[in-house]
């Protein structure tokens, strides 16, 4: 009896970066409902280890606190070997070891988007602490200016947002993983799960 031959897909990890309000967060849960694959935020599972909302871990403890819990979270999230997408939080890209490692263990989509489309879309949404300023379309200016080239960096791709509807952004970054030869058609849903929560948390947004 001839021995049986398994083929078996290379694991696709799907890691979205952009800017807050770039997205992320809507098309990475479509994109992965489209794939039959599971879809993890990393900021709710930043969330879930805090025991409290990202703002309130701004307010309390500062923002390199928050990065420290950021950067655990991303190693975590990203060193399983398993199919999913990943959103990641605004901000995941300033440390040059996060860029390391989503870069080396993904497939990273930068959705780029400018800092007049971002402050149209955030402009009334007052649960981002970066953005909590007189000027914030001037405060994204800034943080555009740059986070951009580190986003770029760190991206395999970079989609331009727009004003296309989410469900053209989806075909589009499906397309350019095709072509780039890394299939997105999956027998089905893997097992890409975030770590353990210590505590319950209530919802929070990217901060930036």
């Amino acid at each position: 009896m001839g021995s049986r031959i398994f083929w078996t897909l290379p694991v696709l990890k799907i890691i979205l970066v952009g800017m807050p309000g770039a997205g992320k967060t809507t098309i990475g849960r479509q994109l992965a409902r489209r794939l039959g694959m599971p879809f993890v935020d990393s900021d709710h599972c930043i969330e879930e280890r805090l025991g409290c909302t990202i703002r309130q871990y701004f307010e309390h403890c500062g923002e390199d606190a928050f990065r420290d819990a950021e950067e655990r979270a991303l190693d975590d999230l990203t060193a399983d070997a398993a199919d999913g997408v990943l959103s990641t939080g605004g901000g995941a890209v300033l440390r040059p070891a996060n860029r390391a490692r989503l870069h080396a263990r993904g497939q990273v989509i930068y959705l780029h988007a400018t800092p007049e489309d971002l402050h149209r879309r955030l402009r009334h949404d007052t649960s981002r602490p970066l953005l909590q300023v007189e000027d914030p379309l001037g405060r994204l200016r800034g943080l555009f200016q740059t986070r951009d080239p580190l986003y770029r960096e760190a991206a395999h791709f970079v989609i331009e947002t727009g004003r296309p509807s989410v469900a053209t952004l989806v075909n589009m970054i499906l397309m350019q993983l095709e072509l780039a030869g890394h299939s997105p058609a999956r027998p089905g849903p893997s097992s890409m799960t975030p770590p353990p929560p210590s505590s319950p948390a209530a919802a929070g947004a990217d901060p930036g």
